[in-house]
């Protein structure tokens, strides 16, 4: 028997039941639809990470305060600042590695213009920042080293502060109230959307550090945070290590004591996130594999249930010449016909709800072809896995007792 008139035997054989082939498959399309719809959405979700990790800029690193024992006390992760702005100086002109550097204060402040209100984040930084952090001023300047040595009361604002305040107008030249001192808007940032955890990098206000520092913290050169990035990407990991040593002498950190700081890149972060997918696929990979387990289990039952119903035709077939071979190939084949309809149903519905998710929720989803074509090809492994049993079992009937079988 060729393999197409065995195709439509096969095909022939299932149609005759739709609606139980149908039920018996549904484990297999839940299966593979899970399979698919779920490496499609955290895939889009890993990509949409990644460009917003990318968006922090290039080769990025960030200080932050780490935790500081005084006199045998040691106080939590970033309870206390322990960076200051000498610090980022130092790092500046003692870490070859280094390209950029920019000491950052983080406030919460008002903004008010006109009859105009507007919460947003305070940043005091230094002129570096907005180039470490790939801001583009499209409207205006940037600031630069007169505004911060001068302590000059300037600010850029970012897309989200400007269609707020000022209704999506141009607001360079105007002057608006931080926290009731005046400010002049020198300049307009470019939009970056949101960040990797979430946070719309547009709603910020700039302003330099110098006067973040002395007029809304009395002269405190006390920083939340140093901004950098290195000359190369080869070099991040040298950066952080010359950086290590000199924030460690400058604090008088001992050899045996851990440091009062903490380093993070953006390998770090893509690390994090990374760790994060692959934990959510090995979770999607179990409840695909136990739903594939019962769709197999369920094709074998009804292929045992078949078989017994069609041992008068079996017991005819060999009758005829059929040999115990074509008999296992034939239920084989039935079973793999049955389990790849299902793989292909799967896709189908897998596709169907991440185009929903996407839709509804606004995720972006990403259909992997490769995923696809492995999902299906499994299920085709699955049909032969369960499908061998009932398919031997009916190539090893007994011709006249078949024939017999009421």
């Amino acid at each position: 028997m060729s393999f197409l008139v065995l195709l439509r035997v096969c095909l022939r054989a299932l149609l005759r039941n739709k609606m139980r082939s149908v039920l018996t498959a549904l484990g297999i399309i839940i299966g593979v639809a899970a399979v698919v719809s779920m490496v499609g959405i955290t895939t889009g979700a890993r990509n949409t990470v990644q460009s917003q990790i990318s968006a922090l800029g290039d080769n990025v690193f960030m200080i932050f305060s780490g935790t500081v024992s005084r006199t045998g006390t040691r106080t939590s992760w970033g309870s206390v600042n322990s960076l200051t702005e000498q610090d980022a100086t130092a790092l500046r002109t003692q870490c070859p590695s280094v390209r950029a550097i920019s000491p950052a204060i983080r406030l919460g402040a008002q903004l008010i213009y006109g009859n105009t209100n507007w919460s947003t984040q305070l940043w005091g930084v230094a002129p570096d920042y907005v180039d470490i952090r790939r801001y583009e001023v499209v409207s205006g300047r940037m600031l630069n080293e007169t505004d911060l040595r001068g302590a000059a009361k300037v600010c850029l604002v970012g897309k989200t502060v400007v269609d707020n305040l000022f209704e999506g107008n141009d607001p360079v030249g105007s002057v608006i109230r931080i926290r009731r001192l005046p400010f002049e808007v020198i300049g307009v940032l470019g939009e970056k959307g949101q960040s990797a955890m979430g946070h719309d990098q547009d709603d910020l206000t700039i302003i330099p550090l110098t006067t973040a520092a002395k007029k809304f913290q009395g002269g405190n050169t006390r920083i939340n945070m140093i901004l950098g990035s290195a000359v190369g990407g080869d070099l991040v990991e040298q950066a952080q290590g010359e950086i290590t040593d000199v924030l460690r002498a400058r604090h008088r950190i001992g050899p045996k004591d851990d440091d009062d700081f903490i380093i993070r890149t953006q390998a770090d972060i893509s690390q994090t996130v990374e760790e994060s997918s692959r934990t959510m696929t090995m979770l999607l990979a179990s409840v695909a594999f136990v739903s594939l387990l019962v769709g197999g289990i369920g094709i074998m039952n009804i292929m045992l249930v078949s078989v017994t119903e069609r041992t008068r035709e079996i017991g005819i077939r060999m009758a005829v010449g059929a040999r115990p071979r074509d008999i296992l190939l034939q239920f084989l084949t039935e079973a793999v016909v049955l389990a790849a309809i299902g793989g292909v149903l799967g896709v189908l519905l897998g596709i169907g709800v991440s185009a929903t998710i996407s839709k509804l929720a606004g995720w972006a989803t990403e259909i992997s072809p490769v995923a696809a074509f492995v999902s299906v090809g499994f299920s085709g492994l699955v049909g032969i896995f369960f499908g061998f049993y009932p398919a031997r079992k009916a190539s090893l009937l007994d011709p006249i007792e078949a024939l017999r079988y009421e």
